[in-house]
């Protein structure tokens, strides 16, 4: 359900809360905007490095997909009135230093990478998406990897351990390590802006910290499903 003014308690007024509420908005609309261009970026060069031209094209494809979220975030803020440039800039860094600490050393690196990563950013999004407006909820809704892509990395993976199983250790061990640095770097987003200490009038910097506690156990769950569903150890 989305927040409006009218939900603020007597100790925060309705136009402390829109604003607090508006903040929260514009900082989460200018993560995910440069997650999903840093996103774009990264997968097009990774596709460089395919082993044939149909694996390229399914690392292209997400790549076009992202870029396509990253437009959405920006159409949202531009809505908002805000600058999506000015938005995205105290997540550069962060965003930037994150793909630096995961670089895929091959091309079945850069696979797990964008299957983990598009998985945990996408869940992420979803859960906090909750909490929001209609407006922001639906335009948050639309930044996903589809279920056809999705299915289609899986059935590479999938073809690439069965192809060489020597490989099982090695992208188990990977993936540990990447939903490591995402989880890490959910948090570090959060505790820098405040994630969610703007949806709720009486929010506290505790409250949060639980909420964001409780989604992250939800997001290694999950991860830990589809690692086994590749037949990997999370």
């Amino acid at each position: 359900m989305g927040i409006s003014a009218s939900d603020a308690d007597d100790s925060v007024s309705a136009g402390e809360f829109s604003a607090r509420y508006d903040s929260f908005v514009v900082d989460l609309l200018g993560s995910i905007a440069y997650g999903e261009l840093s996103a774009f970026v990264r997968l097009a060069a990774d596709a460089q490095h395919a082993p044939s031209l149909r694996d390229r094209s399914v690392l292209g494809r997400m790549a076009v997909s992202e870029f396509g979220h990253y437009e959405a975030m920006c159409a949202r803020l531009d809505e908002m009135g805000m600058d999506p440039e000015l938005a995205m800039a105290p997540y550069q860094r962060m965003v930037d230093a994150f793909h630096e600490r995961t670089r895929p050393a091959d091309w079945h690196e850069s696979l797990m990478k964008a299957y983990v990563v598009e998985a945990i950013t996408g869940e992420f999004y979803a859960a906090i998406a909750e909490h929001l407006d209609e407006g922001t909820r639906d335009a948050i809704a639309k930044v996903r990897t589809s279920d056809a892509q999705t299915a289609e990395l899986t059935g590479l993976l999938k073809k690439m351990l069965s192809e060489d199983p020597r490989l099982s250790s090695r992208l188990a061990l990977w993936g540990r390590r990447l939903v490591g640095e995402a989880l890490t770097q959910v948090q570090r987003i959060g505790a820098k802006h405040s994630f969610l200490v703007g949806l709720r009038p009486d929010a506290t910097q505790e409250q949060a910290a639980a909420e964001v506690h409780a989604i992250l156990s939800a997001l290694t769950r999950n991860h830990s499903k589809r690692m086994s569903g590749l037949g990997l150890t999370a």
